[in-house]
């Protein structure tokens, strides 16, 4: 598990609004590592280098949140994400929205988890 810096954006839900900020990163080699978008089209992305993709991103007059979040790997079996969640839940901490995704048949999850103490999260789950 790691603390990684979350990118948080409001689009407008137009055709191509998502094409044309994703392909802004694209031009700069920013990888999209995970991403969630909520209705109101809140965007909330990790990517690898996210001081670069908030310069881009802000260069291009979006307006960018960033947030520390935990990114962890979790097994992607029948529990996985339960195991992790049950360690965050003992040590009182809130869970304010989590995003994850897994490739069918591999081994591990990748999870975006938002809590309000990322530092004590981290080490509530034993990281």
């Amino acid at each position: 598990m790691a603390i990684r810096t979350e990118l948080k954006l409001s689009l407008q839900n137009n055709p191509g609004t998502l094409a044309r900020m994703c392909q802004a990163l694209a031009d700069e080699r920013v990888n999209i590592v995970a991403m969630d978008i909520t209705q109101g089209f809140v965007v909330r992305m990790v990517v690898d280098n996210p001081v670069h993709a908030a310069a881009v991103l802000r260069e291009r007059h979006y307006q960018v949140e960033e947030r520390e979040v935990l990114y962890t790997l979790a097994p992607n079996n029948p529990g996985g994400l339960a195991r992790f969640a049950k360690l965050i839940a003992e040590a009182g901490i809130n869970v304010e929205y989590l995003y994850t995704t897994a490739v069918e048949d591999a081994d591990m999850a990748a999870i975006v988890i938002g809590v309000p103490d990322v530092r004590r999260a981290t080490a509530a789950a034993g990281v």
